[in-house]
């Protein structure tokens, strides 16, 4: 297998909620491999912050993922004024940690429509336009919640739960016309969306007992994965999600 399978020269990424965290190490991680970037998120000022980090050829593309409207007017606009999106990384997401009898009802929805709704939003506004290239690549943001769950974040698990059902369907609906949808889940790593329990001494203990590898993960570690879905590498990989993990959901 020739290395040139996981070259991204060429193609554009468009990466949703890529301002910091995991969305913003995969972005850096598709630009080394030849990717021109589109950084996504709803703060102007975190964007451009983000864009002058990465440097090169990096474009922003502000816009709500989960306001239906506002994500086709982004992504049509894009395409027609600055060219094809051709892979897209699914990645803006929420957490709300609360014992499920007092889960708030709004808390509820908030995750709902921004872990699950924008998948489809974004999803759906860019596959129109790779459905018409022939070829597309989507990359669906799971987590190790996908296939467990832990005290306190019932419905963040049911909303992971649904990413990787929806990747599914996409793939089913949309691997005739050239495009791969997989997913990709990530277990637990030091980001800003976990930086509670990262501070936390007993949750860290417990979590290096309970992963096989013995520590939280880097999120330069999700990269490699990352330009397999997103590279030639991975043509005729269509509906999975892929753990990386450390082993935490192949053991007990």
């Amino acid at each position: 297998m020739s290395v040139n399978l996981f070259d991204l020269s060429g193609r554009r990424a468009l990466i949703t909620g890529s301002s910091q965290g995991i969305g913003f190490a995969l972005a850096k991680g598709l630009q080394a491999a030849g990717a021109d970037i589109v950084l996504n998120g709803r703060d102007v000022i975190k964007l451009d912050a983000a864009a002058a980090e990465l440097g090169g050829s990096v474009s922003t593309l502000p816009f709500d993922a989960t306001d239906h409207d506002a994500v086709r007017i982004a992504v049509d606009g894009f395409e027609a004024d600055r060219g094809a999106i051709d892979i897209l990384v699914n990645n803006a997401g929420m957490q709300h940690r609360t014992p499920l009898e007092d889960f708030p009802a709004d808390a509820f929805e908030r995750l709902m429509q921004t872990n699950i709704a924008s998948v489809f939003h974004v999803g759906q506004a860019c596959a129109r336009h790779m459905i018409d290239r022939g070829r597309g690549k989507i990359i669906n943001i799971a987590s190790v919640q996908t296939a467990l769950a832990r005290p306190g974040i019932a419905p963040y698990t049911m909303t992971k739960g649904a990413v990787a059902n929806l990747t599914k369907g996409m793939a089913t609906d949309w691997a005739k016309y050239g495009l791969q949808c997989n997913g990709l889940a990530p277990g637990y790593f030091d980001t800003p969306l976990n930086a509670a329990l990262v501070a936390d001494p007993e949750f860290s203990a417990w979590l290096e007992k309970r992963t096989p590898a013995g520590r939280w993960g880097k999120v330069e570690e999700l990269v490699g994965t990352c330009i397999f879905l997103a590279s030639d590498a991975s043509s005729f990989v269509n509906g999975t999600t892929v753990f990386i993990d450390g082993g935490i959901t192949a053991s007990l």
